[in-house]
């Protein structure tokens, strides 16, 4: 099981990062939200704003954490980690990504997603919706 945390970063008018994934990528053209995996010695919180540096050249606050989300698709077991977080500065700048885009919750569901995000953004709207 391969650790790997992502950040669903909440812009202007509450909306929320999504990034699609380059040709180049393992699950090319599909949407995620941007990541990675967790190296040796490195907490999820360290990962996270490492990688988030290194794909979108932005820095960012972490603001809660989310529950962790398992997806084995037969050739890689992954746990995802998510988090909430913000820009606290930097303008993104894509070094993997083929493109991203700002959505409203509401949206969210009409991308083609990469599997092992669909739990995340199905918690991401439960916790908005009032119970």
């Amino acid at each position: 099981m391969i650790d790997v945390t992502c950040a669903l970063i909440i812009g202007h008018n509450e909306k929320i990062l999504v990034a699609q994934r380059s040709l180049t990528m393992r699950l090319p053209l599909k949407w995620e939200f941007p990541g990675g995996k967790v190296e040796p010695g490195e907490s999820p919180e360290e990962c996270l704003l490492r990688e988030i540096a290194e794909e979108l050249d932005v820095v960012v606050e972490i603001i809660k954490p989310m529950l962790p989300c398992e997806h084995d698709d037969g050739k890689q077991a992954i746990r995802l980690i998510p988090f909430i977080c913000i820009i606290k500065r930097g303008e993104i700048r894509l070094a993997e990504h083929a493109a991203f885009v700002w959505l409203k919750a509401a949206e969210l569901q009409s991308l083609d997603w990469a599997a092992a995000d669909i739990p995340v953004v199905c918690q991401y709207l439960e916790g908005l919706s009032p119970h």
